[in-house]
């Protein structure tokens, strides 16, 4: 994760303006740059899309991929925009402006990658919490790992789910659960 002029705060209307070819998340107004993902990312990624996509199909939840801009403080100073992995919004007024989730998608989704392992697990946890994302899964490919938050009041409740642990209930999708063993079987 690299951090662009520290010193200085940027809002969602000048991140705009950024080249659409650089992928840039900020937090509290700071600018952090977005690796490419490896193939091991991408695949977890595209076998946990698929498996909430099918559930979804003709369901009025949606189910996003990277990149999408969410703007999680859009009434405040629109100061956090993030690209999460995979993200669930079951409101369709968060997506009336066409370009970005503009608040809280109700399930993110962040595999981790060595370069953000900190990251998601701190910052983005941090935010995630205080922006009030009910589920928040922080996945592993590596250790072949899920860690599932689920909002509490206003904490997060961890649970730790592994490659042999089968089919991990999705609550905020009722009826949807991940099939880790799949998720993990190509890495």
């Amino acid at each position: 994760m690299e951090t662009v002029q520290k010193e200085k705060r940027y809002t969602y209307a000048q991140y705009r303006n950024w080249p659409d070819d650089e992928r840039w998340e900020l937090i509290d107004g700071f600018a952090y740059s977005l690796a490419a993902p490896s193939l091991a990312h991408q695949r977890v990624c595209g076998e946990i899309f698929r498996q909430i996509g099918n559930f979804l199909r003709d369901k009025p939840c949606q189910v996003f991929n990277a990149p999408c801009d969410v703007r999680l403080s859009a009434e405040g100073n629109d100061d956090d925009v993030v690209q999460p992995d995979i993200l669930v919004v079951c409101d369709e007024k968060k997506l009336e402006d066409g370009k970005s989730v503009v608040d809280a998608p109700a399930l993110v989704v962040e595999v981790l990658s060595p370069a953000t392992t900190n990251y998601d697990r701190i910052k983005k946890y941090r935010l995630y919490q205080r922006a009030g994302i009910k589920e928040y899964w922080i996945v592993d490919p590596d250790e072949k790992v899920l860690t599932v938050n689920i909002l509490r009041g206003e904490r997060y409740a961890g649970f730790l789910y592994f490659e042999d642990d089968g089919n991990i209930p999705v609550e905020v999708l009722p009826g949807c659960a991940i099939n880790l063993a799949e998720v993990f079987k190509r890495l």
